[in-house]
């Protein structure tokens, strides 16, 4: 079936467009799409990819599901567009952000600049129905975002994979940890930042100073 995303990545995954589940999973979205209130418009679902292809991602951040509410995914991971008020996670990894390396983040949520920057900002899930947070979880996005994780593990070195919160941490087993890096933390949501899992992991200048390490640029957060 043809999957419009970007080159390097659709070379990178083309098997995994001809497997079954992949065929079921874009019926089900397909179908939920014309029945249902969707989020983000189909033509944003892949652009964590359009923005960060293959050969430049250099991080990793995994989220779990694009936010459920009126225009606020556009399929980057955390981000909002321009316009869209800024997600009690975004906040805190802005407050972060600025604790860490003291820099002044965003007077807006879209995170379109790091993805260009080679972040790859990958929901586990790339689409949801308006207003039922999880609602298209286990239908095979997992599986295919799986195989994104086994992609660059196994295609790539020195990719620094950020791992916040529970779901995101068992990730790590898809990691070939003998030539990537794996940083984790509680998640930035309000529960767990609250309960001090997520506030001073310093994973901003962690990643900066792994990739002028190895020689890369660092991020402009």
């Amino acid at each position: 079936m043809e999957v419009e995303i970007e080159a390097n990545w659709k070379n990178i995954l083309k098997d995994e467009f001809e497997k079954p589940y992949f065929e079921s999973l874009i019926g089900f979205v397909k179908s939920e799409y014309k029945n249902h209130d969707c989020y983000p418009k189909g033509s944003d679902i892949f652009n964590a990819f359009e923005f960060c292809p293959f050969d430049e991602t250099k991080v990793v951040i995994l989220g779990q599901d694009p936010y459920h509410g009126p225009g606020q995914a556009h399929g980057l991971s955390f981000s909002v567009p321009k316009g869209i008020s800024i997600p009690p996670s975004l906040s805190n990894i802005y407050k972060e952000l600025k604790d860490d390396l003291d820099v002044q983040p965003y007077s807006h949520g879209n995170l379109e600049a790091w993805a260009r920057q080679g972040v790859l900002l990958l929901n586990a899930t790339l689409t949801v129905r308006a207003h039922e947070a999880g609602s298209h979880q286990n239908k095979g996005w997992e599986i295919f975002t799986d195989e994104v994780i086994k992609k660059l593990s196994q295609g790539k070195e020195n990719v620094i994979f950020l791992l916040w919160g529970g779901f995101a941490k068992k990730k790590s087993k898809l990691i070939d940890s003998s030539k990537h890096h794996i940083l984790t933390s509680g998640h930035p949501s309000p529960l767990s930042a609250n309960r001090g899992y997520w506030f001073g992991n310093k994973h901003f200048s962690k990643v900066n100073k792994l990739l002028q390490e190895q020689g890369d640029i660092p991020i402009q957060w």
